[in-house]
């Protein structure tokens, strides 16, 4: 078999073992230690940097909700004052066109009133002169003889006596 208890295999391989671990100790612990150390410290920066970074996003994304609760706000005034605005000069309009619906329905009365006037006055003249036209008419049908002319004289100058006293 292979397997065999040997003290002088297990004493070479004691020192073998020994004089590697001195080396090593000497040579690469220190090397090995130091680049686990600096690899440990490479790693808790990242951590810290992450958390850092974690903070920062988290405090950038409630600046954020902040600026857009803000301006969510602000459009919601500018939309107030733009309705009012809207209404307002809307009222203003309607009173403007009242006011001159107003104008140009009362300058209508007076020019109706005026047109009027002046058909009641043209239809006044007209009747004057019908009037006036038969009567001449009727006068020379009546006064055509001399002793109807004579009579129509004295009466009305016996009238016209009458009236002087």
């Amino acid at each position: 078999m292979l397997i065999e208890f040997s003290f002088g295999l297990i004493f070479w391989m004691t020192v073998s073992f020994l004089t590697v671990l001195f080396i090593l100790k000497k040579f690469a612990w220190k090397p090995i230690l130091g680049a686990l150390s600096e690899r440990e410290r490479t790693i808790e920066d990242a951590l810290n940097e992450a958390k850092k970074a974690r903070e920062e996003i988290a405090a950038m994304s409630s600046r954020n909700e902040e600026l857009m609760r803000d301006a969510r706000e602000e459009r919601e005034v500018l939309l107030k004052e733009a309705r009012d605005i809207r209404d307002k000069e809307i009222a203003e309009a309607r009173s403007r066109a009242k006011v001159e619906a107003d104008a140009i329905l009362s300058r209508a009365r007076i020019d109706i009133q005026n047109e009027k006037m002046a058909a009641i006055t043209e239809m006044k003249n007209q009747v004057a002169e019908l009037s006036i036209l038969v009567a001449e008419r009727i006068l020379k049908d009546k006064l055509s003889e001399n002793a109807a002319q004579q009579s129509l004289v004295d009466k009305v100058m016996t009238e016209a006596e009458l009236r002087k006293s």
